[in-house]
């Protein structure tokens, strides 16, 4: 589930701070209201669209990072709804093939529609529309295009006010590029053109604890190496903690990609960038930005042998390209490297014994890097996520 911001109230004002939090539309869709831990306050999840500045009266209230509980029974409501347009019996017929998740993304839901149902991908829209009422457009995933693996997005349906439409939909309804609340941060995204997972959060989370690991270890800032960067939304989680991040280099193939992450990095770094996709720069001293062949840059001198920690996210080759990127680390010191997989879980032994071959020189006292699964990819591959810390070699002593 996705980590997202909650508000903590001291439970004799929750009813206050619920009421303020509807009157302002900020309460999250489908999701709980819970106690914290010593029971003496509820977290209130707020909406992924919210904007983190509060309105009076609810700014004194801590806002916290928490793993969301969804209501199951709110979720359900679609299947009312399906039910409703297309009856029992066609819901039945069909059984497994209707979408069994979604990924909200923004005030946008994307769903994969399963060949069987896809004729009822108007009626799966209605559904998903009415039962989840923030939502302003509905997309269809089918699948990824061209070596950018750009997501295949087809709007299905979108609400105006009170209305939903499922047939020539406008195009100001239509419009994708939107920014996602995560870990504090804001992120420029447009799946049509970079997609990242939003599911991912608590993976992301999990390297910012593994950063800050390494940076104990070295005892400064570390300099983090992203080439398959998209938009940033590792380094968004990265940059938001402080004296975390000294030098990064963060790249993409995709010129789309590094266009949002110029404007994402203008209001994380507060600092200047430029504003359409440019080939990889020094565009500040402690920032090497731009499009690139991740591929290219270990055999460049300026790029190799400087960084602690690489971000490896392209899940489909990633193991493929672990020999080849190893030479951007400094091997004078201790480093990390993060990754995830993209493979069948008949497969996982396999491609656990292709990494520790592809990363002789380990930390000694250190975890064997072993893929941990994070999600389903498909009915048959799993994504999964790893880590493996290197120790300083011969030539770096």
């Amino acid at each position: 589930m996705n980590v997202m911001r909650h508000i903590s109230v001291p439970n004799r004002q929750v009813e206050q701070a619920l009421g303020l939090i509807r009157e302002h539309d900020l309460l999250a869709p489908a999701m709980h209201v819970f106690p914290t831990e010593d029971g003496d306050s509820r977290l209130i999840p707020l909406d992924l669209g919210a904007s983190p500045s509060l309105p009076e009266g609810l700014a004194k209230f801590e806002v916290v990072e928490h793993e969301g509980k969804p209501d199951e029974r709110t979720d359900s409501d679609w299947w009312g709804y399906l039910r409703a347009l297309i009856g029992e019996d066609t819901v039945d017929q069909h059984g497994e093939a209707w979408p069994s998740s979604h990924e909200f993304f923004g005030d946008m839901m994307i769903v994969r529609l399963d060949d069987e149902v896809a004729h009822y991908s108007q009626q799966i829209a209605s559904a998903k529309l009415q039962s989840h009422p923030h939502i302003r457009l509905v997309l269809s995933d089918r699948g990824v295009l061209g070596e950018l693996r750009i997501r295949d997005l087809t709007p299905i349906g979108a609400r105006r006010g009170d209305e939903i439409i499922l047939e020539n939909i406008p195009d100001d309804l239509t419009i994708t590029r939107v920014m996602i609340r995560e870990s504090g941060r804001s992120i420029l995204c447009d799946p049509t053109r970079a997609y990242f997972s939003t599911k991912l959060q608590t993976e992301r989370l999990e390297t910012l604890a593994l950063a800050k690991e390494l940076r104990s270890l070295l005892g400064r800032p570390l300099r983090v190496c992203d080439p398959f960067c998209g938009v940033g939304p590792a380094l968004a989680t990265l940059l938001g903690e402080p004296d975390l991040v000294g030098e990064a280099l963060a790249s993409d193939l995709n010129p789309d990609a590094v266009e949002m992450l110029f404007d994402n990095l203008r209001r994380w770094d507060n600092r200047d960038y430029p504003s359409d996709s440019i080939p990889l720069s020094q565009i500040h001293p402690d920032r090497l930005v731009g499009v690139a062949d991740a591929t290219s840059l270990p055999s460049n001198p300026k790029f190799s042998g400087s960084w602690d920690l690489l971000l490896v996210n392209l899940p489909h080759r990633t193991i493929e390209l672990l020999p080849s990127l190893v030479p951007l680390l400094d091997t004078r010191f201790p480093s990390l490297i993060r990754g995830r997989v993209i493979v069948a879980e008949s497969e996982i032994a396999a491609a656990n014994a292709a990494i520790r071959s592809a990363l002789p020189n380990r930390l000694e006292g250190a975890p064997e890097p072993v893929l941990r699964i994070k999600r389903d990819y498909s009915s048959t591959l799993r994504l999964c996520s790893f880590e493996a810390w290197m120790a300083i070699t011969s030539e770096g002593e």
